[in-house]
This record gives C-alpha cells, sequence and structure tokens, in this order.
C-alpha cells in the first residue's frame, strides 16, 4: 500500500515540474535567468521553509486527512 502511495505521490510530482516546461518553456527560460540572479543564501532560505511546509502537509495529511 505505501508503495502505491509513493508511486502516486512521485507520478504528480513529475506531472506538476513538468508542467511548466510544455505549457510556456519561453517563461521558464526567463525565470531561470532571474533565478541564477538571488543570492544563495535567499534559495537556502526559500528551499528549507518548502520543506518544512511539504513536512506539515505531509503530517496534516497523515493524521488530519482521512
Amino acid at each position: 500500500m505505501l508503495k502505491g502511495y509513493l508511486l502516486t505521490v512521485l507520478g504528480l510530482i513529475c506531472f506538476f515540474e513538468g508542467l511548466p516546461y510544455l505549457a510556456s518553456p519561453e517563461w521558464v527560460k526567463a525565470w531561470l535567468l532571474k533565478l541564477c540572479s538571488i543570492p544563495n543564501r535567499h534559495l537556502r532560505i526559500i528551499g528549507g521553509g518548502l520543506m518544512v511546509l511539504g513536512l506539515l502537509f505531509v503530517y496534516w495529511g497523515k493524521h488530519h486527512g482521512g
């Protein structure tokens, strides 16, 4: 059962990660150029915050999602 959930989650991640590249590759390229100008410290803060948010979603889904 866990294997099925894991594959579902990985599939959804791949789908949503690939969607912008299919829908608007020009926008993705422009966004990536802007991303290069952001200091590493800020990117690490954003990345860490997103990881914590993701873990909170997992916790919430596991304990309150039914």
